[in-house]
């Protein structure tokens, strides 16, 4: 599927979009709009792209995105569950002309400025809105508005994480958009085995030094840097979501040398394959048994 400009289809008499998303999958390309968007996954987990980002997303992913921020999510492995999300797109006029400006809506305003990088909430903040967002698809127009005026309000003043680099330059061209979502495709379908450079190359009809240059521009990083990244995301899920042995995790996400692979997931991730999975499960334990572990608990 191509990617492409998105046109956000907003009912006449409304100031923004709501909806439920539910599909096998998400099977949205690599896409920008002028809108900006709230997304909470209500189920599903894989990939998310935003910008020059590349994170993996589950249940309780909520994220903020500013206008012609290109993104997408990508499912990475066969799923029982479908995927399922609430969604809330509007432009930076819902208010009307210069709506933002004034002083009620000041904190808004610098949350706005700066989801043109992506903004993900924690898990404590996005279980904070989960239930106003499933509500408000089905509210009156008047309480729609309320609601997500208000959810914006309580977000801006929570903590979040800026997803994409300040570096990142936003390319809305349907070729360079097209480029990166055959790239993303292919990677997700190949990185088990071994790629090789021209054979990426070749993949988006451009010569080797071409491919190596247009990666730097419009990824910021180097296509094996992307590339080890997707890789790392993987083996973090098949740690958190399997027994498998550690090794067995680094050959199923296509590294042939165990070393490379303990590097990489270093560089990546600040520990050690082991020491990920154990600390994982260690805050896993902490939360089923109901002890709470961040700064409140000091």
């Amino acid at each position: 599927m191509k990617a492409h400009f998105e046109k956000v289809l907003t009912s006449p008499d409304s100031s923004f979009r709501a909806f439920r998303y539910e599909n096998k999958e998400f099977d949205a390309p690599w896409h920008f709009h002028p809108e900006y968007e709230l997304t909470y996954i209500l189920s599903s987990r894989g990939m998310r792209y935003v910008g020059d980002s590349v994170k993996r997303f589950k249940e309780g992913d909520l994220v903020l995105l500013g206008a012609n921020l290109p993104h997408c999510w990508k499912n990475t492995c066969k799923q029982d569950d479908l995927a399922r999300s609430v969604v809330i797109q509007w432009q930076d006029d819902m208010l009307g002309e210069g709506g933002m400006d004034k002083r009620e809506f000041v904190h808004i305003k610098r949350l706005l400025s700066t989801a043109n990088r992506g903004l993900r909430f924690g898990e404590k903040e996005a279980a904070g809105v989960r239930e106003a967002m499933i509500n408000l698809v089905t509210q009156s127009p008047f309480q729609r508005l309320l609601s997500l005026l208000q959810m914006l309000d309580k977000l801006a003043r929570s903590q979040y994480e800026v997803l994409s680099g300040s570096n990142f330059i936003q390319q809305t061209r349907f070729e360079t958009n097209e480029r990166v979502n055959k790239i993303y495709n292919y990677v997700a379908e190949n990185y088990r085995q071994k790629i090789l450079l021209q054979e990426m190359a070749s993949q988006v009809a451009m010569s080797e030094e071409a491919f190596c240059r247009f990666c730097k521009k419009v990824l910021h990083k180097p296509f094996f840097v992307f590339l080890n990244e997707f890789k790392i995301n993987q083996a973090c899920e098949l740690l958190i979501e399997t027994d498998m042995p550690v090794a067995q995790v680094g050959y199923t996400c296509g590294y042939e040398s165990l070393p490379f692979y303990y590097r990489q997931f270093k560089k990546f991730m600040h520990s050690s394959p082991a020491a990920y999975r154990k600390k994982y499960r260690f805050h896993l334990e902490q939360a089923n048994a109901g002890v709470a572990t961040g700064p409140a608990a000091r």
